[in-house]
């Protein structure tokens, strides 16, 4: 098999939550790129509706992810990969966290990740078994950082997840991995990155010295995605420009 042809997700359909954006839009424009029918999944049809019509292998669903039916309606769906991307954050110190905060990104950012890979895992064992899911994580999975203790604590939560998950359905050929991003510029980062002096602070912690692209962690989940990563799962690849590594 050439190096091509590794990549080539020709006749897979993969399943990318929080898909109209940001991450999520270049993460369902690469893997359609690549051969897969993508169904991107997220609460705004007017921007799913303008993904679908740049690639005519992606198609819109517009749902809540928090709704218990859109679980239901995956595990009916023949998944061969799921993105786990959909997730949210509201930087705050410790003091100033909410139990409402608190409870909105433990329930997206936590249980709808669990309950929407349950419902991929169920349609892949359905059919026999094989598949991979691909979590998006963080870097905030791997350290801590001042302002995001929920947001650390979700995204460890995750990487934890990727791991159970990997050992446990390693046998039936599903393949569990995360990507783990540094500050990358989308939608979700564009407040914070808008303040010279965060900015400043995130440059100096990324070795590289700059922030991410969309792109670059795309391109991670169509390697994790793919049968080029066939002999890879309960790993995290981190995409931080070298943050972690110090």
């Amino acid at each position: 098999m050439v190096a091509g042809e590794r990549f080539d997700l020709t006749g897979k359909t993969a399943v990318v939550t929080g898909g109209s954006k940001g991450l999520g839009e270049a993460i369902s424009l690469t893997l359609a790129e690549a051969g897969a029918n993508v169904l991107a999944v997220a609460r705004d049809p007017v921007a799913l509706g303008e993904l679908a019509a740049r690639h005519p292998r992606i198609t819109s669903w517009t749902a809540d992810i928090l709704d218990p039916r859109f679980a239901e309606a995956l595990a009916e769906h023949d998944v061969d990969i799921l993105v786990n991307n959909a997730g949210t954050n509201t930087p705050l110190l410790m003091t100033e966290v909410t139990a409402d905060v608190l409870d909105q990104m433990l329930n997206l950012n936590v249980r709808s990740a669990y309950l929407v890979a349950q419902a991929a895992v169920r349609s892949m064992l359905r059919r026999g078994g094989g598949g991979a899911i691909v979590n998006i994580t963080s870097q905030m999975g791997h350290v801590g950082s001042p302002r995001r203790t929920v947001y650390c604590m979700t995204k460890h939560a995750l990487e934890g997840l990727t791991k159970a998950m990997a050992v446990e359905l390693a046998p039936q050929g599903i393949r569990v991995n995360s990507v783990a991003p540094t500050f990358i510029e989308t939608p979700m980062t564009a407040p914070m990155l808008a303040d010279p002096d965060f900015r400043q602070f995130v440059e100096r912690m990324i070795p590289m010295g700059k922030t991410g692209q969309p792109q670059d962690v795309a391109d991670a989940v169509l390697y994790l995605a793919s049968s080029a990563a066939a002999m890879v799962t309960g790993t995290s690849l981190l995409v931080d420009g070298g943050w972690t590594a110090q």
